[in-house]
């Protein structure tokens, strides 16, 4: 049984960092890929971020330059660094992956920046 859990959200200011990651059971972050999805109240849910089983990454442009996708393969989890966080960014984070043709998605974690 495939789960993801995020965590690390929190509420910063403008111009801050905090770091996402979403632990994975059920099969092995380096033999998948996995994205990082957002969803802000009101708006429909968007691809921030990639990471495939080669380690090939791809952000959207409004992230480019201050996210970080990556994969910690000893703890099994897909971390998000962002820096100079905007209110823009203010979202909930979901970690998404597809194993044997099913979609699996973690049950989000808020992040929230005040300007």
């Amino acid at each position: 049984q495939v789960q993801l859990v995020e965590s690390g959200g929190a509420l910063v200011q403008a111009g801050g960092s905090l770091r996402l990651s979403c632990a994975v059971s059920g099969i092995t972050v380096r033999n998948n890929a996995f994205d990082w999805y957002r969803q802000a109240p009101g708006k429909q849910r968007e691809l921030v971020a990639t990471i495939s089983n080669g380690g090939w990454t791809n952000y959207r442009d409004s992230v480019k330059g201050r996210f970080t996708i990556s994969r910690d393969n000893p703890r099994n989890t897909v971390d998000l660094q962002m820096n100079s966080l905007n209110p823009e960014d203010t979202a909930v984070y979901y970690c998404h992956t597809k194993s044997s043709w099913r979609d699996y998605w973690g049950q989000g974690t808020q992040v929230t920046v005040s300007s």
